[in-house]
Parts: structure tokens; sequence; C-alpha cells
């Protein structure tokens, strides 16, 4: 395992704009997960409505609108392993074209989902095949936008440009959180039932006209070197890097079930099991979000200075050790919501803020983006995308409490895999 991340050679000389690079991967990637972020926060209007009441149990709605979350994700291992042969086979910046263009129409489909009460089951049908589509554009995203970030970064500043990655991951979802927090705020319950849920999904279809306007100015990161060598194949990275492939997972594997349970269930959790107002949970993960947003720069900064291990084992053994006293500390209070989220969020950037640079470090550049893609959203499908079904089923089950002790082991896991990992952040990284 030593040996995979040593590969780093004399870098080429990096991109002539790097703020402009910057812009373009942000703002596209921020659209991406606006899009992502904004059916989970609105998850309970599109239970309702989408989906048949039980009689006996209201859970069930939402644990098929968490059901067919979890199925979105399962389509970005594809979307990694396509949109990242994309990107190693035809450039970066073509394959981030394609997956916001993707997210755009997927997001509309979205938005114009008919009711169960007017469409019957074709209503759900159209949900996971927009789900389907959005699995598919996200997988590719996170491959592409990793890669073209990392390659885009001077001389010591590959963990800086990877913060970036988050900075514009949380942006959207900071948009996302707080577009449903106004409409929640703003219009009756009936009214965000018969149509206010939908308006958020417009909106991503208009951002991502502005993303892929901005996104056709950026500057290729792919070097000719690399342009004029032969395409890889579809599978040549599994096929010829399996141990880089299973690092990958072992590296993310704590990091995607800690995100996705802080940053995106922590509201219906707090809802569920604390006893929380829905307004209160909803602004709290809003608030925290902003503070998220804030720290991804200095924790890229630091890993520059020091190095990208003693980071992630800040993450994953703070996690390990905190994650169930503080999921236990919630109440129904606002405060203590709020800074439950900010300690959570403040340990995560531990892994967040680097998370690209580490896996680009991993890959040559001949299959970087395909080799990150895969595994990476296999990963995140395996443990992220399933942690608010996980966690609402626990709750079903009436076990609330083991999802906390769920969260914290597979972060100790992820530590043991952190110790063994050589620092790469000092490196030249081979283009």
């Amino acid at each position: 395992m030593v040996a995979v991340m040593t590969r780093m050679h004399t870098a080429s000389i990096p991109t002539r704009r790097p703020v402009r690079q910057l812009l373009a991967a942000s703002v596209g990637n921020a659209v991406e997960w606006y899009d992502w972020y904004a059916y989970t926060f609105l998850a309970t209007y599109i239970a309702a409505e989408v989906f048949p009441e039980s009689a006996d149990d209201s859970l069930v709605p939402l644990l098929s609108t968490f059901a067919v979350f979890a199925v979105g994700f399962f389509m970005r291992p594809l979307g990694g392993l396509l949109m990242g042969a994309v990107a190693d086979r035809r450039g970066r910046r073509a394959a981030l074209t394609v997956t916001i263009l993707l997210m755009g129409g997927s997001s509309l489909l979205v938005g114009l989902t008919p009711s169960y009460d007017t469409a019957g089951v074709l209503a759900p049908v159209l949900l996971v095949l927009a789900r389907l589509l959005q699995g598919l554009s996200v997988g590719g995203e996170f491959a592409a936008s990793t890669t073209f970030l990392v390659e885009s970064a001077g001389p010591g500043r590959r963990g800086l440009f990877s913060s970036f990655q988050y900075v514009s991951t949380t942006a959207g979802q900071l948009l996302a959180s707080g577009i449903a927090a106004l409409l929640v705020a703003a219009l009756s319950d009936g009214r965000l039932h018969d149509w206010g849920w939908r308006v958020p999904f417009v909106l991503g279809a208009l951002f991502s006209l502005v993303g892929f306007w901005i996104r056709r100015g950026a500057e290729e990161t792919r070097s000719a070197e690399q342009r004029r060598a032969p395409r890889p194949g579809l599978l040549e990275a599994l096929r010829r890097h399996p141990r880089e492939s299973l690092l990958i997972g072992g590296i993310t594997a704590g990091g995607t079930i800690a995100y996705y349970t802080w940053t995106s269930y922590l509201p219906t959790y707090a809802e569920l099991n604390a006893g929380l107002a829905k307004s209160d949970a909803l602004l709290a993960g809003t608030l925290s979000l902003a503070f998220f947003g804030l720290l991804q720069p200095l924790g890229g900064l630091l890993s520059d200075r020091f190095g990208r291990r003693p980071l992630l084992l800040f993450f994953g053994l703070g996690f390990a050790l905190l994650c169930v006293p503080l999921l236990h500390l919630l109440s129904d209070s606002f405060v203590v919501m709020l800074l439950v989220s900010c300690a959570g969020m403040i340990l995560l950037t531990g892994f967040t803020s680097i998370s690209a640079a580490v896996n680009a470090e991993v890959f040559p550049p001949r299959v970087r983006a395909a080799g990150i893609g895969f595994p990476y959203s296999l990963t995140v499908a395996l443990f992220g995308g399933t942690a608010p079904y996980v966690g609402t089923l626990f709750k079903e089950l009436d076990h609330s409490g083991l999802f906390p002790w769920y969260v914290a082991v597979l972060c100790l896991l992820s530590s043991l895999v952190y110790l063994r990992l050589p620092e790469t952040a000092h490196k030249e990284l081979e283009r």
C-alpha cells in the first residue's frame, strides 16, 4: 500500500489561470450539489406527494423517499466510471460539461414529477428515473472535478485547491438548505405540499445553464503528453490498479458516512429522535453548513504545510470517539442542535478539505479520473447514500441508539487505513 502513493514525478507547469479554474470547477460543482441536496432537505414533502400513505405507519413514505435517495447513489459508481473515462480520454473539461447538463435535466424532471394522487405509480417511477440520472451525473462530477481541481493547482497548493471541492459542495448545500428553510417559513404547509417543494428543482435546472456557460471557458488540465498517449480502456484503472482502488474505498468509508450523516440527515434525525421542530432543524443545518464551508480552505492550507495524514486522523479518531456522545446530546433545543452540528463540522473538515488531493495522489494521470470515480462512488453508495435510510430504519425498528455506533465504527476502521498512509503532501504530482 505504501508503494501505491509514491508514483509522483516532476509536475508540468500548472494552469495559467488558477482563479478562473477554481471558479469553473466551483460554480458548476455548487450547482450539481444544490440539485442533489434539495431532494434531501425536502424529503418529507416529496414523501407525502409522490408515495402512497400507509394506513398503519406514517414512516413508510419517508422510508420510500430515502430508499430512492439511496438508489440514486448506486448510479454514482457507473457515473464515476463512465464520466471518469470521458475525462481520461476526452479531457476533464468535456466531462464537466456533460455532467452539469445531465444534472440540470434530471433536476427539472424531479420538479415536474406529478403527485401519486394525479398519476398513480407513474409518479414514483419518474422520481426514481430522475434520481438515477442525478446519480449518474454526481458520480461523474466528483471524478472529473476532483482531477480538474488538483491538476490546476500550483506547487504546494494541492490541499488548498482540493478544499474548494467541498467549499463549492457546501455552497450548493447551503443554497438548497436556505431555499428550503425560506419556503418552510414563507409558505403554508398546504402550499408546500401542493407546489412549493417543486420550486428548488426548477431553479436548479436554470442554475445548471449558468454553470454550463462558465465551464465552457475553463482550461483543459490534461497534459499534452497524456492527450497524445493511447486512450485508456474503460476498466483499465480497476484491472491495472486494484490496490489503489481498494485504498480509495478504505479512505472514503468513514468520511462518507460521517459527511452524509452530519450535512444531510442530521436535521431529519433530530426531528425523528429528539423532537426538534422542522424549521429549527433546517435553520441550524443551514448555519452549520455556512460554518463548515468557511473551514475548508483552512484545512487545505494546514494539510499543505503539515501533511494529509494528521488531518485524516484528526477526523477519523475524533468521530470514532465523539460521534455517539454528540448525537446523544441532541434535544428539542435549537442551540444544542447548532452546537452539535458545528462540533461535527470541525471534525469532518479533516477529511473533506483534503479528500480530492488524497484521491488524486493515488492514481497516475492516465487513469486518474476513472480510477478515482468508480471506487469512491461505490463506497459512497454503500455507506453514504444509505445513511438516511439506515438511520430511519433503526428508528422504525425501535433501535435508533445503534445508528451513532454504526457511524463511529466505520470512522474507526478508516482511521486504521489513515495510520498506514504514506505522506504525499510535499511530493510532486505526476501530470
